[in-house]
C-alpha cells in the first residue's frame, strides 16, 4: 500500500514558536526530512524567515523540497511594538502575555494557507506550545505531532513532578527526590520550572492551555538520541503509546562549517575569520567556552563575578556577552575594568550572537560554561565537550542534574536557585567568581576526576555522531516517523481512530 503514495506527495508542516531557540532545531529537522525526499513546509513570520534565509535557501538550492509559508505576524492587534515577532526581541517579558496572543491570532491565516497548499499537508509537527495547531490538525483530519525541545529524561520529571503538585506534594523548602525514576534525583522547589515555582508574572493559564492541547498529539518528536537516556527513552514511550520517535542531535545535521557560522544567525565576516584564526591558535582542549544562552540574563554584579572566575581560572576563553537593552552597566564595567584590554592575549569576548557548533566542534575546546539550555546542552553533548553548567531558568536546573547525575559529564558552579526571566534585579549573586574558577579548573584540569569526565564526554559524543548516520537509532526513528506517516495517509481509519481517542471530531 505505501508504494502507492510517493515521498513528495507527503508534506510535512513544521509549525515553531517564534523564538530562534525553538525555529533551529526546527530548520534543522527541515533539512533531514527533505533529505529522506518528503516535502517540508516551514511556516514562520517575515523577520523569522529573513533570519534563516541564507541557510534554507542553500538547502533548496540543493535540491531539497523545503518551503518557507510567511504568515503576517498581527504585532499592534496584539499590543506589541512592530517588528517583535520572536521572543528574543522582545522589549520586556511582561509582553509575553501579549506575544501568546499574537501567536493565537496566526491560526486563521495559516488555515487558510494550508487550505490552498499542494502536495496538501500530511501531518503538522508543532512546537508544543502553539496550541491551537491541535485545532488545525483536527479540521484537516492530520496527526499533530509535538516537538518540546526537552530531553526524554525532562519529560519524565515533568511528569512525575505534575503529578506530586496535583497531590500537593512538593516541599515548600529544602531537597526532595523526584519519584518513579531510573536514578536518584534531588531538587529544590526553587529550583523547579514556573509551572511548579511561579514568578511574579503568571501564566498558569497559558501553560494549562498548552498542557491540555498536548493530550490530543498523536505523538511526541524528541531532540535527543536513544543511546544517550535509553532508560528514560523507554519510559516515556510507555506514557505516550509508544509513539516517540528520537531523531537527534538536530544539530549534526550541519555537516558544512557554513551551515554551521550560519545556523540562527550570522557574525560580522570579520568577526568569524578573526574567530577561527584565534582558536587555531590554541592547543587541542585548551579553552574554556562560556554562553548563557539567547534569552538568559544576568546583573552586572553577577557578570563581574562571571567575568573574574574566567581569567583567574587561568584558561584562555571565549566570552559571549548578550547586545541589546539592558547591557549598557556591563559594557561599561568591561571598559572602566580594562577586563577586555587585560585579557585579550587569552580572552575573546563576542557581542550578540555566537556561530555555537562551529565554536563547539574546534578542537581547541575543552570544556564549555553552559546555561544548560537544552539546544545547548546537546550540543554540547555532540562535540564530546565536558560542560560547566550554570542554570538559570526553566527547566535548567533539571538538565544540570542530568549532565552531573545521570551522564556524569558536567561540573556545576553551584548556582542554587532559579532566576526568573525579566526578574534577574531581584536576586542576589548567585555564583562567585571563586565557584566559576573552581569548577572551571576541575573540567580543564588534569586530575583524575576531570579526565574521567572529560572521556566519558568524548564517548558520548561518538555515540551521537553513530546515531544519526544509517543504521541508528535517530536515522531509524525518522525513518519510522515517516512510515508512519505515509501509511496514516493511505488508511483514513487510523485517523478515525485518533480522533475518537483524542475527541477531535
Amino acid at each position: 500500500m505505501a508504494s502507492e503514495l510517493r515521498l513528495e506527495e507527503l508534506n510535512f508542516v513544521l509549525i515553531p514558536l517564534l523564538a530562534a531557540s525553538h525555529i533551529i532545531p526546527m530548520v534543522d529537522m527541515a533539512k533531514l526530512l527533505a533529505q529522506r525526499g518528503v516535502t517540508v513546509t516551514l511556516v514562520m513570520t517575515p523577520f523569522n524567515a529573513i533570519r534563516f534565509t541564507a541557510v534554507i535557501d542553500r538547502a533548496i538550492g540543493s535540491g531539497l523540497l523545503i518551503r518557507v509559508l510567511e504568515l503576517r505576524f498581527p504585532a499592534k492587534e496584539a499590543g506589541l511594538p512592530e517588528g517583535c515577532e520572536s521572543v528574543d526581541v522582545l522589549p520586556g517579558l511582561a509582553y509575553r502575555r501579549n506575544f501568546f496572543t499574537a501567536i493565537d491570532m496566526l491560526q486563521d491565516q495559516a488555515e487558510k494557507l494550508l487550505q490552498e497548499m499542494k502536495p496538501k499537508p500530511s501531518c503538522i509537527i508543532s512546537d508544543t506550545h502553539i496550541a491551537w495547531t491541535a485545532e488545525t490538525a483536527g479540521k484537516f483530519q492530520i496527526p499533530r505531532i509535538i516537538f518540546d525541545g526537552m530531553s526524554c529524561f525532562n519529560q519524565l520529571c515533568m511528569h512525575n513532578l505534575y503529578i506530586m503538585k496535583d497531590q500537593n506534594r512538593i516541599p515548600e523548602s529544602g531537597h526532595f527526590v523526584i519519584p518513579d525514576l531510573p536514578d536518584r534525583i534531588e531538587v529544590t522547589k526553587v529550583q523547579l520550572p514556573g509551572a511548579f515555582n511561579p514568578a511574579t508574572l503568571c501564566v498558569q493559564d497559558i501553560r494549562d492551555k498548552i498542557r491540555a492541547a498536548e493530550t490530543s498529539a498523536y505523538g511526541v518528536l524528541i531532540n535527543t538520541f536513544e543511546g544517550l537516556e535509553q532508560r528514560y527513552v523507554d519510559e516515556f514511550k510507555k506514557l505516550k503509546n509508544g509513539r516517540v520517535w528520537c531523531i537527534g542531535p538536530l544539530s549534526l545535521c550541519n555537516k558544512d562549517s557554513l551551515d554551521k557560522t550560519q545556523r540562527g544567525n550570522k557574525a560580522p565576516f570579520d568577526e568569524e575569520d578573526s574567530l577561527k584564526k584565534w582558536l587555531d591558535s590554541w592547543q587541542p582542549e585548551t579553552v574554556v567556552y562560556a554562553c548563557l544562552g539567547s534569552l538568559g540574563r544576568i546583573t552586572i554584579v553577577q557578570f563581574v563575578e562571571l567575568a573574574l572566575g574566567l581569567e583567574e581560572s587561568g584558561c584562555p576563553f571565549i566570552l559571549v556577552i548578550k547586545a541589546g537593552e539592558g547591557q549598557a552597566p556591563i559594557e561599561d564595567w568591561i571598559t572602566e575594568n580594562g577586563f577586555e584590554e587585560r585579557t585579550k592575549e587569552r580572552g575573546f569576548l563576542i557581542r550578540g550572537w555566537a556561530p555555537q557548533v562551529l565554536i563547539l566542534s574546534h578542537p581547541a575546546i575543552g570544556g564549555f560554561l553552559t546555561h544548560c539550555g537544552w539546544n545547548s546542552t546537546l550540543e554540547g553533548i555532540s562535540a564530546g565537550v565536558p560542560m560547566i553548567t550554570w542554570p538559570l531558568f526553566a527547566e535548567q536546573f533539571l538538565n544540570e542534574r542530568f549532565l552531573v547525575n545521570v551522564l556524569k559529564t558536567g561540573i556545576s558552579v553551584g548556582s542554587q536557585e532559579v532566576v526568573h526571566l525579566g526578574e534577574e534585579e531581584k536576586y542576589k549573586v548567585q555564583v562567585s567568581k571563586e565557584e566559576v574558577t573552581k569548577a572551571i579548573k576541575e573540567v580543564m584540569g588534569k586530575e583524575k576526576e576531570g579526565n574521567n569526565g572529560r572521556k566519558r564526554a568524548k564517548e558520548v559524543g561518538e555515540m551521537a555522531k553513530r546515531s544519526i548516520e544509517e543504521g541508528g537509532s535517530s536515522h531509524l526513528s525518522l525513518t519510522l516517523l515517516i512510515k508512519e506517516v505515509q501509511e496514516f495517509q493511505l488508511n483514513q481509519s487510523a485517523y478515525n481512530e485518533y480522533a475518537q481517542v483524542c475527541n477531535v471530531l
